[in-house]
């Protein structure tokens, strides 16, 4: 773990991931949320923290069929276990003082659940000033089609270390170590910084986030999209 222009630029990194109820981030819910946050106190990066809960459903809301066979989460599970929405928001807030880079593997989906949530629950004040990187969009400037999280951890060698299970807490862990070998390959990940990508076919999904730039990324890019 390096990462030096990164640190060079903020205090913390914070890796998340959430599983929800469906794909409407303005309609479906965040049902687990987990994160890591990366340090470099003495010039020797590490994990600081790791956060993994369950998320309470909205009064009447339950898990799809389909959403509990795809995570293990049942609406049960929830109910029994998952913190109020109001306490995870807060959480996150704490994670998110001072100068804290979030990063997302696919960021944008993850982003839009996370803003509708604070805008509902909590605060979406503590997201302002925040500097955003996006893992998928480098992935596709560095792998052909395909550009899942599970395709990033075979394309690094990462099967025997980390999975993609569709839960948030696995997800995120495998995240930092994709982060890590790209790292590796090319030390450019600054450059990535509030800059994402989008399939030309297909447009922006949802709302555009207005502190991040977005362009066009084929699936075979010639260049960097920074420098496109």
């Amino acid at each position: 773990m390096a990462f030096e222009t990164l640190f060079a630029r903020y205090d913390r990194l914070m890796l998340f991931d959430t599983e929800t109820t469906g794909l409407q981030y303005n309609r479906d819910e965040i049902i687990e949320f987990a994160a890591i946050v990366v340090e470099n106190p003495d010039g020797q990066p590490r994990v600081v923290q790791e956060y993994d809960q369950l998320v309470a459903l909205s009064p009447g809301s339950f898990v799809p069929p389909r959403i509990q066979e795809l995570t293990g989460i049942s609406t049960q599970d929830l109910r029994e276990r998952g913190l109020p929405k109001t306490r995870v928001c807060r959480d996150i807030g704490e994670m998110l003082r001072g100068r804290t880079l979030m990063l997302a593997y696919n960021a944008h989906f993850d982003l839009s659940f996370l803003f509708y949530m604070l805008l509902r629950d909590g605060d979406p004040a503590v997201l302002k000033g925040k500097d955003k990187l996006d893992l998928l969009t480098v992935y596709r400037d560095r792998r052909s089609y395909p550009h899942r999280l599970c395709s990033a951890i075979e394309a690094y060698g990462l099967s025997g270390q980390v999975v993609n299970s569709h839960r948030a807490v696995d997800d995120v862990l495998a995240t930092l170590k994709v982060m890590e070998e790209m790292e590796k390959e090319k030390p450019d990940l600054e450059r990535y910084v509030n800059l994402f990508g989008y399939n030309p076919k297909y447009g922006i999904e949802g709302k555009p986030i207005g502190t991040v730039t977005y362009k066009p990324q084929p699936y075979d890019p010639i260049r960097p999209l920074y420098e496109s």
